[in-house]
């Protein structure tokens, strides 16, 4: 799997940021949400994990709004990480860049805060379960998570509502044919869990303040806490 979704995400690398806003109907508030969550002073040096960080548009986010944070970007495609890179090309004082695979990946230092937009999903529900675990005891105490995430219906009937609501969506917001067509094709590995699961299995996980903080049919985002010391 972790080879098929490198694959797939290395070949649209170059032009996964373009379409991103046609792609996520809910862009602005998705990703608003996904910050605004992270209850920290402006001014705090916090450290960050960003989890399947891609292009690194996540993490943009979070370095405008915390401009001292320091961010490590991990993800399982060199060729998206590139991008990240020229990106962050102007502050590679505060920024590190890993190749890790999110199935297998060790997480050895700890961090204020630990985030992911539109990549858990990729795993097995297996291994999502033990990806929170592994994120739980790399958090500080005190620290966050928060999951900005692709999800499941909980049935199948609200499933399929989902998908043709998103299909409308993006064709209304003019996402080019082939934009679409190649994200229907990386749909083709999303392992999507519910809401409702991941909230569980964040509890299951020894986090504290699990919440869906923000949905929109199949997006939303999710976040959760370790408990302070």
């Amino acid at each position: 799997m972790a080879t098929a979704i490198e694959n797939a995400f290395g070949l649209t690398a170059r032009d996964y940021d373009r379409a991103r806003r046609q792609l996520v109907p809910c862009f602005d508030d998705f990703y608003r949400t996904a910050v605004e969550l992270l209850s920290f002073s402006r001014d705090q040096a916090i450290d960050v994990l960003d989890l399947g960080a891609g292009t690194g548009l996540l993490s943009g986010f979070i370095a405008t709004e915390f401009p001292v944070a320091r961010l490590t970007l991990l993800d399982v495609a060199p060729q998206m990480l590139e991008r990240a890179r020229e990106r962050f090309a102007g502050h590679r004082d505060r920024v590190r860049f890993v190749i890790a695979d999110l199935a297998t990946v060790q997480i050895e230092e700890s961090y204020d805060a630990i985030v992911s937009a539109l990549a858990i999903h990729h795993l097995e529900d297996d291994s999502k379960r033990r990806l929170f675990k592994k994120i739980h005891a790399a958090l500080k105490p005190g620290g966050v998570f928060i999951n900005a995430e692709q999800v499941a219906g909980p049935t199948l009937a609200i499933e399929r509502r989902y998908r043709e609501s998103w299909l409308t969506r993006v064709r209304a917001l003019g996402v080019a044919e082939n934009d679409l067509a190649a994200a229907l094709e990386r749909m083709k590995l999303d392992r999507s869990a519910t809401v409702e699961a991941q909230l569980g299995w964040l509890r299951e996980a020894g986090f504290v303040g699990v919440d869906c903080a923000y949905k929109d049919g199949m997006f939303a985002v999710i976040t959760a806490s370790k408990a302070a010391a």
